[in-house]
This record gives structure tokens, sequence and C-alpha cells, in this order.
């Protein structure tokens, strides 16, 4: 199964689980596919269903895939505008960096939304608490060579051809809004910050939401699936034995590459909740 990047990467993007996800994830014939926390779309683009709500709290990427729905970003826009800010890029360095960044957070463009997420310090999406970008300069100023534009433009029409064939829908919302939407012939995807191990992306996650959203999943008629870490080398996630003792859970161990060298690559043991046994697995 060959796995699509989004043009849109988050911290903790789930590339390198896809498939893992996909074999445990039965998904009801005829319901949707439903995430309360999109943040890159990653398992739901490759997973492709008929039928989805893709959610986040984050307007800006919620804003991002609906001007793609609505035909205001498309691959070959996308190229254009690459090419043309990325040449600044390359003439006046981080100035036309934080410029770009100036401009976003006063009118929010989709466009500059993507340029900064591929032009910023290590590929961060980070909001402070008035809702304003700020993650620095990448110290990349050829950052968008023409092969690298080229490749961004090709993940979006990756996007923009699913977008045309399925039924799906970006809405920014409350993960608890999201959620009681979702029905019995449904499947809930949750993907929310890690507890204990996130940088705010767009807004804080305490054990209070980590409670609220367990709680809520344990009263679902719905099937889910619950994304979350289970432990590393040095500390354990105790949110699992607290709240997930009900539900079944699998681990498989992953690694994070954060920063410029392989010395700074972990092994973290990623968990998936499930309140329902996989129909391979129960066969098996």
């Amino acid at each position: 199964m060959k796995i699509y990047v989004p043009p849109i990467k988050c911290q903790g993007i789930k590339t390198k689980l896809v498939q893992w996800i996909k074999a445990h994830a039965d998904l009801p014939s005829g319901g949707r596919w439903i995430e309360p926390f999109m943040g890159s779309g990653v398992v739901g683009f490759n997973l492709r269903p008929h039928a989805a709500i893709f959610a986040d709290v984050n307007p800006h990427i919620v804003n991002f895939y609906n001007a793609m729905k609505h035909g205001q970003v498309t691959a070959a826009r996308a190229k254009a505008f690459l090419e043309k800010e990325g040449a600044l890029l390359t003439q006046k360095g981080e100035a036309h960096y934080y410029a770009l960044r100036d401009r976003f957070n006063e009118g929010g463009d989709p466009f500059d939304f993507l340029f900064l997420s591929r032009a910023c310090f290590n590929g961060l999406i980070r909001f402070n608490k008035k809702g304003r970008y700020n993650v620095p300069f990448g110290h990349k100023p050829r950052r968008f060579a023409q092969a690298y534009v080229t490749k961004i433009a090709n993940q979006i029409r990756y996007v923009e051809s699913a977008i045309q064939q399925y039924d799906w829908s970006f809405v920014c919302a409350d993960f608890r809004a999201v959620m009681r939407e979702a029905g019995e012939r449904d499947f809930l995807y949750c993907d929310p910050p890690y507890m204990g191990r996130h940088a705010d992306y767009y807004s804080a996650w305490s054990d209070r939401e980590e409670e609220a959203l367990y709680q809520h999943l344990s009263t679902m008629p719905t099937p889910f699936m619950l994304s979350t870490w289970h432990s590393n080398r040095y500390r354990r996630n105790t949110t699992l034995d607290r709240y997930a003792s009900q539900f079944t859970v699998f681990t498989r161990e992953h690694f994070y590459h954060v920063g410029p060298s392989e010395d700074h690559r972990h092994a973290m043991l990623e968990a998936i909740v499930l309140n329902y046994v996989p129909v391979a697995l129960d066969h098996a």
C-alpha cells in the first residue's frame, strides 16, 4: 500500500502508522469515517472513505481543505504561489518569511499557511494564546527548489482528487460536538494531542480534556479507535491505566525524528485503543 503524505504536515503525523491503523480499523458498510482531531488528515486521506467528517479546532487546517473543496486552492495555483514566494525567500531570506508570517496572522490566507508550514523551523504548526502563528524561520532560504514545489503540488493533487470523488466535509469544532454526530454505522477515529507530550499547535490539551474524551468514548455506540502513546524508555502514559482498562489496546514501536541528526531519533511505543475486536483477529 502506497502511503500518500498530505500537503499540511503536523507534529506527530501518523504516516508510518497508516497501514497498522488500517489493519485494525473495521469500517461499517455505509457509514461515515469521523475524525474529531484531523490534524494532518493522513490516516483518513489514505483510507479514502466514501463519506467522512474531518474536524479540528484549528481553523486554518479546516480552512485550507475547505478552500481545496471549493476550488480556491488547487495544485496548479499552489505551485505558482510557492514558486513566486520561494523566489522571494531566496532573495530576501528570513525577512520575507517574517513578513509573510505577519501577513498570514492578519489575513489567514490558506496559501500563506501552506508556505509557512514548509518554510518554518522543523515543520511545526504552533500558535500562541492569541491564535497567532509563532514558529520561527527554518533557516533554509532556498527551501522551495523546483523538485520540492512539484512534490507539494502532487500532494495537493492527491487530496484534491479524493475530495472531488468522495463526500468529505471539513468542519472547525470541538471534539465533543463532532462526536455527538457519530452513529452506530459510523466509525470514529480519534488522534488527540498526546497527553504530556505535545506542544500546543492551536489549543491546550490537559488531563481534563483527556478524561472528557474517554468519558464520551465509554458511552458511544459507535465503533472507535483512539491513537495515543503507551510508553518510551523514560516514562509511561498513565492515562491508559486510568481510563482504557475497559477497552482493547494494541501497541507497536515507532520512531520519531525531531531535530537535524539521528541522535534525536527516539523510540516510542504507540498504542491504539478500540472498543471492539478487529474482525481479522476475531476470525484468526
